[in-house]
């Protein structure tokens, strides 16, 4: 199975992150369904060209999570996602691209004003495009 996991190796963020916040996100929303066989460590590792490593602390930090599980000698499946575990995500994810950004623009000396109507111009926009695309 192809995952769809892209690595920015100029980010600062660490490759398990990375990896770790993609894949997380592939199946919160369910674009990889519950009881998906995912690839091997060593084969995902491979197709990202990262060490085995990385990809056993992400597929293990998964599973602590309840979102893989691993059957010995079978493999490791996708979980069933409830729905209060992925509304929990969404908003957690939202939140923190939130947080992020509102912390640049105070960095950069943006007025609370400046940010909510910069805020409210970028969603009136996205969401235009959005209705287009449908």
């Amino acid at each position: 199975m192809n995952i769809p996991v892209q690595i920015d190796e100029n980010s600062a963020e660490p490759l398990y992150a990375q990896i770790e916040k993609q894949l997380r996100s592939l199946i919160v929303t369910g674009q990889i369904a519950a009881g998906t066989l995912l690839p091997s460590i060593r084969e995902f590792a491979g197709t990202l060209r990262c060490s085995v490593i990385t990809v056993r602390r992400v597929y293990q930090d998964l599973e602590n999570e309840g979102l893989l599980r691993t059957r010995q000698g079978t493999g490791t499946f996708v979980a069933l996602v409830e729905d209060d575990m992925r509304s929990g995500y969404r908003l957690k994810a939202v939140t923190e691209a939130m947080e992020t950004a509102i912390a640049t623009g105070i960095a950069v000396q943006m007025t609370e004003q400046e940010l909510l109507e910069l805020f409210a111009e970028m969603v009136k926009r996205r969401y235009e495009v959005v209705q287009v695309k449908e």
